[in-house]
């Protein structure tokens, strides 16, 4: 069975789309696990890791009162997050993780509190503007295990969205591919 970011890498390149990840509390990881599959560079356009709140705003253009308002850790904050950087880097794709990793509280938010996004295409499929969807996160164990996990999320979130809009050729590609019907 291939990894997520492999499956990833395969579906974006059969359908010539192209992704970008903005992070925080994954600091790179999520950029590092796309890019660690061959053929990546075909897909993958490029990253942000904005730690630093102001960065969010400044770098992929969350809106400044929500910052200031609800902190970095807010499921509206991913959604920029990640519409923020499908706009900056110019991809037909963006994804981004936010939340608290610990040890510490942040911003309120207990430690594995996450938020993952998706934003996409306008699909008749999502109806949706840019096609963005959040995924709530409560999770436990240490920083790490809390950082991979979220990793793990986003990267399962991207690809729900890409095989709910897959089009008949695409499903068929992958029928031949898988043996199946």
């Amino acid at each position: 069975m291939s990894s997520p970011a492999t499956e990833l890498v395969r579906l974006l390149t059969v359908r010539g789309e192209s992704l970008a990840v903005a992070e925080s509390l994954t600091g790179g990881l999520v950029a590092a696990e796309i890019t660690a599959v061959p053929g990546a560079s075909k897909v993958f356009r490029g990253s942000v890791t904005a730690y630093a709140t102001e960065l969010k705003h400044e770098l992929l253009g969350v809106d400044a009162t929500l910052l200031a308002v609800q902190g970095a850790v807010d499921p509206q904050v991913a959604a920029q997050m990640a519409a923020g950087v499908r706009k900056a880097v110019g991809a037909d794709w963006g994804i981004a993780t936010t939340g608290v990793a610990g040890p510490e509280p942040q911003d309120g938010k207990p430690v594995g509190t996450v938020f993952v996004a998706v934003d996409g295409p306008l699909t008749s499929v999502s109806g949706s503007a840019g096609g963005g969807k959040v995924a709530a996160l409560r999770l436990n164990g240490d920083r790490a295990e809390i950082r991979m996990e979220s990793v793990r999320s986003v990267l399962a979130l991207l690809l729900r969205e890409l095989a709910g809009e897959q089009t008949g050729n695409e499903r068929a590609q992958d029928t031949e591919r898988n043996g199946g019907f």
